[in-house]
C-alpha cells in the first residue's frame, strides 16, 4: 500500500475576508472530493483572507497511479482563476 500526500499553498487575490474565502475553498474542496475521490482538508493559514493551504491525501497500490492523480488535483486546482498556486509539495509513503 502507497499513500501519496499533496500540500498545495494557495493565495485567493479577490477574498476581501474570511467569508470570500471559505466560499471559494469549500466550493474547490467539494470538486477535488467528487472529481477525483480523494482526502481533502484546509490544514493552514485558516484565519487569513487571501492565503490558504490544502492537504491532499490519496492510496493506493502503484506509485504511477498516485503521481498520476496528485497531478491532476493540482492541474484542476491550478486551472481555478480564483485561486494562485504559489507552493506545492508531494510525497509518496
Amino acid at each position: 500500500m502507497l499513500i501519496g500526500l499533496l500540500q498545495l499553498e494557495l493565495r485567493i487575490a479577490a477574498s476581501h475576508s474570511l467569508k470570500d474565502k471559505r466560499q471559494v475553498l469549500q466550493s474547490t474542496i467539494e470538486q477535488i472530493r467528487r472529481q477525483f475521490n480523494v482526502s481533502v482538508a484546509e490544514v493552514g493559514h485558516q484565519d487569513a483572507w487571501q492565503a490558504a493551504t490544502l492537504g491532499i491525501a490519496a492510496v493506493a497500490n502503484e506509485r504511477r497511479f498516485l503521481d498520476e492523480v496528485l497531478s491532476k488535483v493540482e492541474a484542476f486546482v491550478e486551472s481555478d482563476p480564483r485561486i494562485e498556486v504559489v507552493g506545492t509539495e508531494t510525497e509518496i509513503l
